[in-house]
């Protein structure tokens, strides 16, 4: 149970990248932007690529997320240019991504021009690189003769990708809270709100949905570099339903811890990222369910999370008005009291 859950929080970390990408594009620009399913196996197969070619992780990574906002930016560029309708427009690059990332993949194939799935079993990757580091510390020792003597058993070989994850995921969510209260981001929040009454103020809308599509791309193909480096594999079909997964993180995060403020709202998304991974992975040890079932279990979670804060919002607000209706009917006889005082005072016997 242990482990199931551990290997659950470490990939829900790294798939929050990609629902902070998703809650930028739908929720802040409320974007309907389906380039998600293209460019996250975009950011997945470059970085893949590089490194079996023999470049650097980290500059395969840097690249992998370059590509990921001009594949953004192509979307924002279809739909305000072009014209094209937001829904269709990120259907059009996503259908258009399947291709390039068969070519990209393809590169390092010798026979063939596209190439459907990379493995880097012996490839060197940014959480090979980390872990050479990592294991000579002796921490993943003491954390494990720890939670050992609280008698857990099944414990993971480390934690050091668990630990560089955090901190990495931690850096983005400054970083997206930074940008989204720069006057940039600001003005982002603003067309998505009401794009009329910012384009009355002068502002460029146009250059602002591409700005903002290509940074919430950006981060979904940064989530998919490092995805592939912690499977050790780059797949055509990884990044099928990946709109779902980021739409129910954002929206169990959402409706478990709210979004009063920037702060608070990033946070949820990645804490429903999480989340969304250990139900996932509990939901997979049930005897009759396998792993095939894993897109008919995200379907479940997320009519749930969408049915459920519905229904406890209208249970809420029953309540509130059946407490006001009651207030009301206690000061109405309040009232008729004092007045019947009143008229007994006015007409003793």
């Amino acid at each position: 149970m242990f482990s199931a859950v551990f290997g659950s929080v470490e990939q829900g970390i790294i798939y929050a990248i990609m629902a902070l990408g998703v809650y930028i594009s739908f929720r802040v620009l409320d974007f309907p932007d389906l380039t998600v399913d293209g460019s996250f196996v975009t950011g997945a197969g470059v970085a893949a690529t590089m490194i079996v070619l023999g470049y650097h992780p980290i500059l395969a990574t840097f690249v992998a997320v370059i590509l990921g906002f001009l594949a953004g930016c192509m979307t924002g560029l279809l739909h305000t240019k072009g014209k094209i309708n937001a829904l269709l427009a990120g259907i059009l690059m996503m259908i258009a991504l399947y291709s390039i990332n068969l070519r990209i993949m393809g590169l390092t194939s010798e026979n063939s021009i596209g190439r459907p799935n990379i493995p880097l079993l012996n490839a060197e990757t940014m959480f090979n690189q980390f872990q050479a580091f990592w294991s000579p510390l002796g921490i993943d020792a003491m954390i494990n003769r720890f939670f050992g003597m609280l008698g857990v058993e099944y414990l993971p070989k480390t934690w050091g990708t668990l630990l560089v994850m955090m901190i990495i995921v931690l850096v983005i969510k400054l970083v997206v809270d930074w940008f989204l209260k720069t006057e940039v981001g600001l003005a982002i929040r603003a067309t998505g709100d009401n794009k009329k009454m910012i384009r009355s103020l002068s502002a460029n809308t146009d250059n602002l949905i591409i700005v903002g599509l290509g940074f919430s791309n950006a981060l979904v193909a940064f989530s998919g570099a490092l995805i592939a480096q912690y499977a050790k594999f780059a797949d055509i079909g990884m990044g099928i339903g990946m709109i779902i997964i980021g739409l129910a993180s954002v929206i169990i995060g959402e409706a478990i811890f709210g979004t009063k403020t920037i702060v608070r709202t990033t946070m949820a998304v990645i804490a429903g990222a999480i989340i969304y991974r250990i139900v996932l992975g509990l939901a997979l040890r049930v005897d009759f369910l396998d792993t095939g079932d894993m897109k008919l279990i995200t379907a479940v979670i997320v009519i749930v999370a969408l049915i459920l804060p519905q229904y406890f919002d209208k249970k809420r607000e029953k309540n509130r008005k059946a407490k006001r209706h009651a207030e009301r009917l206690l000061e109405y006889q309040q009232s008729l009291t004092k007045g019947g005082s009143k008229i007994a005072e006015t007409h003793p016997d």
